[in-house]
């Protein structure tokens, strides 16, 4: 996972690592594995990251140029994110079985996604934007514009 523009926006804004370890009360090498790429970030972790920096997921993982969207919410709705997931794949017609073979998993992990039982995971969020080109933060129900990404 590609962390480097939020290395580079915690450079700019002369944020030391150790400030972000405090803000997130996590221990160094936790967050230098996030940030080396060596272990997978959590989505509320780097949600938390962006809020801290005022920088979009979209932007945080280099899918868009747009540093933050107008109106960006700071928090996670497990409700909004299953309905946005779901919409997603419907507007695609894809079955839950097309969609988990796509993401090689199962269909009952996407159905949990779906059904608020347990918030997607980083890897997965990064393989919806792959497959449909929608923004992470629009099936994160951050924003709601941008919902597809050029």
């Amino acid at each position: 996972m590609n962390l480097e523009n939020i290395i580079r926006i915690r450079n700019d804004k002369e944020i030391s690592q150790k400030e972000i370890i405090n803000y997130l009360k996590v221990s160094k090498g936790t967050y230098s594995a996030w940030e080396s790429g060596k272990d997978i970030i959590p989505l509320t972790r780097l949600n938390d990251i962006c809020n801290y920096l005022n920088i979009s997921i979209d932007y945080a993982l280099n899918l868009t140029n747009n540093l933050n969207y107008k109106d960006e919410k700071k928090e996670l709705d497990k409700i909004t994110i299953s309905k946005r997931l779901k919409e997603i794949r419907k507007e695609n017609k894809h079955t839950l079985q097309q969609l988990a073979n796509k993401l090689n998993t199962s269909a009952s992990v996407l159905s949990r996604y779906e059904n608020t039982k347990t918030i997607i995971l980083t890897p997965f969020l990064l393989a919806y934007n792959k497959i449909y080109n929608v923004s992470i933060d629009y099936l994160l129900g951050k924003t709601d514009y941008p919902k597809y990404l050029k």
